[in-house]
């Protein structure tokens, strides 16, 4: 059997999952002030399944718990953060499918595959840089940038306009 830590892992080939936890957790502490810092393994856990598009009673299953105790602790806790990283207190999650969408509009959702292919570009342009070599004591300290332009794989122009009005 797989350890808890490898239930869900596929989540975070498509989520940025440090992000959301540092995001749920921020959520859970004003939600719940006196509450344990940080998410649980167990918030963790269930966030990874929902994530990886398994349903409540799916991860219930692979817990080995009931679908109805996995339930109650969504609405609990998960869907209450979700709902404050939304910033949509008043409105109800509705369908545990709603969670992966507000965290995609909310820009958690790492950019995937087939929308993305890096493997046929090659650089047009490789800048390195090195900016700064420190001597201290028995330590060497060496700051390099290093900056590659890629040629645009799509027919979108380069800039966005971030003004709408005008």
């Amino acid at each position: 059997m797989a350890s808890k830590e490898d239930l869900f892992a596929e989540a975070a080939k498509h989520w940025d999952l440090e992000r959301l936890y540092q995001a749920f957790a921020e959520a859970k502490r004003q939600i719940s002030p006196r509450s344990r810092r940080g998410l649980t393994e167990t918030e963790k856990l269930y966030l990874r399944g929902l994530l990886s598009g398994c349903s409540p009673a799916e991860i219930a299953r692979q817990l080995f718990q009931s679908s109805k105790s996995a339930e109650v602790y969504l609405c609990k806790t998960l869907y209450q953060y979700v709902k404050k990283i939304a910033d949509v207190p008043n409105e109800p999650v509705g369908n545990w499918r709603n969670i992966c969408d507000r965290l995609q509009e909310a820009g958690y959702k790492t950019q995937s595959s087939p929308e993305f292919k890096i493997n046929n570009s090659v650089p047009t342009e490789a800048l390195v840089k090195i900016v700064n070599i420190g001597f201290k004591e028995s330590t060497v300290s060496i700051d390099i940038n290093i900056r590659l332009e890629f040629p645009s794989t799509s027919e979108a122009p380069k800039t966005e306009h971030l003004d709408k009005d005008g």
